[in-house]
């Protein structure tokens, strides 16, 4: 739809772990007459989305495929390890990679982290969800690294979670089809990028009107020496002589 149309929606998709609330709160702010439709969708099944138009723009993790796309990298997430309360790893601040050499670490099919080896032992399985392998650390059947958010989304009083020092951390970021970059996107990103309402996509405002010009009083006229002509005085009536 364009613009000028009425009945606009503005289309945003999300993954797991990623909070829109503070973009969609300006939005709702600057663009009351254009309603947010918030679309939970997988990280596998996110860049399909999009594809299909089944939305306008969406918070991915990178990496993703961009063949398509235009994407704006906005914040990256601290990697933690999930782990039982009574786990050693709870009783430290901390955590390296080598801290975990003889555990076994599960490693999800929706994992969105960039791994080039994978820490600790390979679990028994591979669950298909981050949510699925939260319930096998409960179980005791190994830990878990994701991003931070992520742990707070599957949050459970019988688990915990530290940071990982030197593990790989995954980046949030802002998505969406290059050849649907419609202006609803570009207030969108404006918003993301944090401008002002006047510059929300790139837009000047409008520049003041020109007062009418005001007519001014002409001048003294000025004599040779460039001084002001003293204005001429009245001569008064002289005495008759008796």
């Amino acid at each position: 739809m364009t613009d000028g149309e009425t009945g606009r929606v503005f289309r945003l998709a999300y993954v797991p772990g990623v909070t829109p609330a503070k973009w969609v709160n300006v939005w709702t702010e600057r663009m009351p007459d254009v309603p947010v439709t918030l679309v939970a969708v997988s990280a596998a099944e996110v860049v399909k989305l999009l594809r299909d138009g089944g939305a306008d723009a969406a918070f991915v993790r990178l990496p993703v495929d961009r063949d398509g796309l235009s994407v704006i990298p906005l914040y990256v997430e601290t990697t933690v390890v999930v782990v039982p309360k009574d786990h050693a790893v709870a009783a430290v601040d901390e955590v390296a990679i080598a801290d975990l050499s003889d555990d076994e670490v599960l490693h999800p099919l929706d994992d969105t982290i960039e791994w080039t080896v994978r820490p600790g032992l390979p679990a028994f399985t591979r669950p298909a969800t981050t949510a699925g392998a939260v319930e096998l650390v409960a179980a005791g059947t190994g830990l878990l690294l994701v991003p931070q958010s992520l742990a707070r989304l599957h949050h459970r009083k019988d688990l915990t979670y530290r940071p990982m020092l030197d593990a790989p951390q995954s980046q949030v970021a802002l998505a969406w089809p290059t050849d649907a970059t419609t202006d609803l996107v570009e207030d969108f990103i404006g918003i993301v990028r944090g401008r002002t309402v006047n510059s929300s996509r790139g837009r000047t405002p409008a520049s003041p009107a020109k007062k009418p010009a005001q007519r001014q009083a002409p001048k003294p006229a000025q004599n040779g020496s460039g001084r002001r002509s003293a204005p001429a005085r009245r001569k008064g009536k002289g005495h008759r002589p008796r």
